[in-house]
């Protein structure tokens, strides 16, 4: 019995890049004002920013439906495969709930993770997945496997401006105005599925020697597992903490870049950059 995955748009997979996988992607929706997208189908993540930085109207995202998921399964189901189901953490969005609501519709054939991540962090459970499907495991198995495996997963990164933050009311005006003055540069995690703040730094080196401290605080990027790194709008800084921290990487020329979509990018803004990794057992 084959196995096929199913991926959420919130895991900055885009669609082209599930195809070549062959992967299902449900692109969760992004809201301006009146106005609805299709996260990475009908707003791509540059446009995402254009609007980000110059609409008065700060976005909101709606997660994804049971009826959306059971019409993803049905069609696979029918065709004889096994799903496994990868979803942004259950602390951000419902979209976990309504997989699993729809999954109650195929016993045994439908198995849902929700990831406790988003972004980065969820596309490397997802390039876990695979590998375990390459070595052979039932679906099932993969699902078991990953929802014990996803506690060892690390996503942070550095924050270019507050402004964002305080759009979606997570700090004050005030706190955003100071952090300006003195070009505050916030550190996230997750952490049990929740965005978490993790620290802060001053200007750009001191933003670079605090993210990898923090990856060296988690024994370093475990390369035998998946990782991925992470830019918002442009890579310019993610460039920089990379030059900056070559100890990190092993030798590696080549390393995996992808851009952040809305789900996390319109909290934190452009300009932010970040890493997600298994940390070692």
């Amino acid at each position: 019995m084959s196995v096929t995955f199913v991926i959420d748009s919130a895991s900055d997979v885009l669609p082209e890049e599930a195809a070549a996988l062959g992967v299902a992607h449900l692109p969760l929706k992004v809201i301006f004002g009146e106005t609805e997208y299709a996260d990475a189908v009908t707003l791509s993540h540059s446009e995402f920013y254009e609007k980000l930085t110059s609409s008065k109207v700060f976005p909101s995202t709606s997660q994804l439906t049971p009826g959306e998921f059971a019409d993803c399964y049905g069609p696979l189901v029918a065709a004889g495969h096994d799903v496994v189901v990868i979803t942004v953490s259950s602390k951000l969005s419902g979209t976990y709930q309504s997989a699993m609501i729809a999954a109650s519709e195929f016993p045994g054939k439908v198995f849902v993770v929700d990831s406790l991540s988003a972004a980065i962090g969820e596309r490397i459970l997802l390039e876990r997945g695979l590998q375990l499907a390459e070595q052979g495991l039932s679906a099932r198995e993969i699902a078991e496997t990953l929802d014990v495996e996803k506690s060892r997963v690390r996503v942070m990164a550095m924050i270019d401006t507050l402004e964002y933050l305080k759009k979606g009311g997570r700090i004050s005006t005030a706190t955003a105005l100071a952090g300006g003055l003195l070009s505050i540069k916030p550190a996230i995690e997750i952490r049990g599925g929740e965005v978490a703040m993790a620290g802060k730094a001053r200007g750009m080196q001191q933003a670079c020697a605090l993210l990898k401290n923090s990856i060296e605080n988690y024994g370093g990027v475990n390369f035998d597992m998946p990782f991925a790194l992470v830019y918002a709008n442009t890579d310019e800084q993610l460039r920089t903490f990379i030059e900056n921290t070559p100890e990190l990487w092993g030798g590696r020329r080549s390393l995996p870049c992808h851009s952040l979509g809305c789900v996390i990018g319109a909290h934190i803004g452009p300009g932010a950059f970040g890493i997600a990794f298994f940390e070692a057992e």
